[in-house]
């Protein structure tokens, strides 16, 4: 039997594919609401049922895997010393382990930091700072600081590793959940971002699923193996770079629009030229970034957050709607789904803005510097500019009746010469949400999982490039 159901739990939707791995195809897919609030088995259970009716009979699996971001995914906050190093490499790690990074902090916690990670209900703390042999009072003050407040959720260490045996003692003293981790940064500018997260996963897998309810049906699935946005990073690494002597699609962003959080992933190196000054940490080659604030339905507020007053009165006056109403509507009813023309057209604007947002904060900066010797071109950040493709997936853009519109949105629409977005990418669609399930088939038969990918995910509808230039 080569049957395998793949299924993401995700904060709105709980997704299932069932593919056939010696023929390589896609037998099925379905999804019904996730529900994590009850029994989240329910919202399984129906999924469920809708992919035997669409398969037309009920089938026997090999193996049962599945993913999750349910209740929000896994929350965690990113404590380092130096804003611009340690707390930026301490939220990398975090990122690349598929979490979701609520609160950051530099330096020396105090009270209002740690009532924070109280109340935001973080799952995880990553605990960084100083390279090895050099700071290590802020970080052992951190430990203390954490302990003394009786937080006994995981904590990672991954700091300076001279401090290391100290911290250990602190985590004993207090009876804390601590792990000790490599350094994220072991030299000035130097990653190394391995440890901790493969650390952070494993306590996922151990820990953090029972707290989403997912221990709940563990005796029905075989494992959960990765967060769902890891899935989603292992997949378009693998269709990205091919495996064996089946090709990649070369360099690609993918764009993943949901209802708590927009997620960005781009495999591609850093730099494409060779007249400029690359700042700042080095970036990795498959880099995610997520939104919080970004999102269609939980997330939704975030989006009138992030407008001016004045952005908000222009946008009611040339759409003809009231944006601020539009938000709260669906932040208070995250189930709904669009009945009219307006309601889709609503969705469609959101969604637009989500992608063009979310660019905005995942690409790379360029900035013309004049100095005594010349022109030089100072660059933060990844250079995204020769990306072969863009692939949206997410409900709102399978959905999407313009969804040329959203993807394009990520590119370089404004002629904006210091954002190194997309200049000219194809746009392709993963129309039947998949790329979360391939990502947990890639660890166990990644040449299906590839060759599934490349078969589905096609090009956006060419009636929709004609009616959009």
């Amino acid at each position: 039997m080569a049957n395998y159901l793949l299924i993401d739990f995700g904060s709105t939707f709980t997704k299932l594919c069932a593919v056939d791995t010696e023929k390589y195809e896609i037998l099925g897919t379905s999804a019904d609401f996730t529900t994590v609030e009850t029994d989240i088995n329910d919202g399984y259970q129906r999924a469920l049922t809708k992919l035997f009716h669409k398969i037309g009979k009920k089938i026997e699996f090999e193996q049962i895997v599945a993913c999750s971001s349910a209740a929000g995914g896994l929350k965690m906050a990113a404590i380092g010393l130096v804003k611009e190093l340690t707390v930026e490499a301490a939220k990398r790690v975090c990122l690349g382990a598929g979490a979701k990074v609520d609160l950051v902090f530099s330096h020396h916690l105090n009270q209002s930091e740690i009532e924070q990670i109280i109340e935001k209900k973080i799952d995880i703390i990553l605990l960084a700072g100083g390279s090895d042999g050099g700071n290590s009072e802020a970080v052992i003050h951190n430990a203390d600081k954490l302990g003394k407040a009786g937080i006994k959720i995981p904590i990672v260490y991954a700091g300076n590793k001279s401090a290391q045996d100290r911290i250990n003692e602190i985590f004993k003293e207090y009876s804390m959940n601590g792990h000790i981790c490599e350094n994220v940064m072991p030299a000035i500018n130097v990653l190394n971002i391995t440890s901790a997260r493969e650390k952070i996963r494993e306590i996922f897998l151990k820990q953090i699923i029972e707290a989403k309810g997912i221990k709940k049906i563990e005796s029905q699935i075989s494992q959960v193996i990765l967060p769902t946005p890891s899935a989603v990073l292992e997949a378009a690494k693998l269709l990205s770079e091919g495996y064996l002597d089946e090709e990649g699609l070369g360099e690609i962003v993918v764009v993943d629009i949901g209802g708590a959080t927009t997620d960005l992933y781009s495999i591609c190196g850093s730099s494409k030229r060779s007249d400029v000054i690359i700042q700042g940490l080095e970036e990795p080659f498959a880099k995610r970034t997520v939104e919080g604030d970004l999102g269609m339905r939980y997330s939704a507020p975030g989006i009138v957050k992030s407008l001016s007053e004045r952005e908000i009165n222009y946008i009611n006056k040339d759409k003809g709607v009231d944006i601020v109403n539009e938000v709260n509507r669906r932040y208070n009813d995250v189930k709904l789904l669009p009945e009219n023309t307006h309601d889709e057209f609503i969705d469609q604007f959101l969604a637009e803005m989500c992608a063009y947002r979310a660019m905005h904060r995942h690409c790379g900066r360029i900035t013309e510097v004049l100095t005594p010797m010349g022109k030089v071109f100072n660059q933060v950040g990844k250079d995204l500019s020769e990306v072969n493709y863009v692939i949206g997936t997410g409900g709102v853009i399978i959905n999407s009746k313009k969804q040329y519109e959203i993807l394009r949105q990520t590119t370089n629409i404004l002629n904006n010469p210091t954002e190194l977005r997309p200049n000219d990418p194809d746009f392709l669609i993963d129309n039947e949400y998949i790329m979360a399930a391939m990502g947990l088939l890639s660890k166990i038969k990644p040449m299906v999982a590839l060759k599934i990918m490349k078969k589905h995910i096609s090009h956006i509808r060419s009636n929709q490039y004609e009616t959009s230039k």
